[in-house]
């Protein structure tokens, strides 16, 4: 059995289309935000059920007195093909990817989710899920975006950029040796890639993007949370294209 336990992951996913894969919904102390979860949930035929705090600690660790059971193990998110993304793009001119290079920290991961949910993302591609025992992480740290953010697996990245370079995609690799990204136009199909907290974006991957950018900063250390060069990131393309 998997569990979500933060209020906002709680409501996304009975609110998301994949509402009928999950519940019960176990309330062990009726706060106002679980009474307005427990409303939710009855809205959407969602069933509740009374259970004792040393029960739901058992089930949920770290539970703020409720908790909604799902059925899956990955991460609660619309995942779609990328052979089907780009087949439906059609006259999309303006097209945003975020492709994530073994970015491993669940929290990190549900920041980014966020990130695209409030910058208009319209994909995030990533190497075949090694986060699914962290569905809970990921959901909480997104606040519920993951329901609705629009996510591709595969096996292989640099394929997979090739794929969007042939359907016109510019390529943007994050770099801190890269060219100011305020000096780029961002308008039109873009697909930024984003490297792991540590490692950074791999050779090869690194060998498809069509230039490099960084932000410019004024730190004492050389780079950003990877989570907040992607916000930073996705808005400068956002902003470009009022």
């Amino acid at each position: 059995m998997n569990f979500l336990t933060g209020f906002h992951a709680i409501e996304e996913r009975m609110k998301s289309a994949k509402a009928g894969g999950c519940g019960p919904l176990l309330m062990a102390k009726a706060g106002p935000r679980a009474r307005e979860l427990v409303k939710l949930a009855g809205n959407y035929r969602v069933r509740v059920d009374r259970v004792g705090s040393f029960e739901l600690d058992r089930l949920a660790p770290g539970n703020r007195g409720i908790a909604l059971q799902v059925e899956d193990i990955n991460p609660d998110n619309p995942v779609v093909s990328l052979d089907d993304f780009i087949g439906n793009l059609g006259d999309h001119a303006d097209a945003l990817v975020l492709i994530l290079d073994e970015i491993t920290d669940p929290h990190n991961y549900g920041a980014i989710l966020r990130c695209c949910d409030q910058f208009g993302a319209d994909l995030v591609i990533c190497r075949n899920r090694r986060n699914a025992k962290h569905a809970d992480i990921i959901s909480k740290t997104s606040a519920g975006t993951a329901s609705w953010v629009p996510q591709a697996e595969t096996a292989n990245l640099v394929r997979a950029a090739d794929q969007l370079k042939t359907a016109g995609f510019w390529i943007y690799g994050a770099d801190v040796q890269g060219e100011p990204v305020h000096t780029k136009d961002l308008r039109g199909r873009v697909a930024f890639v984003l490297g792991g907290e540590g490692a950074g974006i791999s050779r090869l991957l690194q060998e498809c993007c069509d230039c490099n950018v960084r932000i410019p900063t004024n730190g004492r250390i050389d780079s950003l949370n990877v989570s907040v060069a992607a916000g930073v990131l996705l808005y400068e393309a956002r902003r470009q294209r009022r």
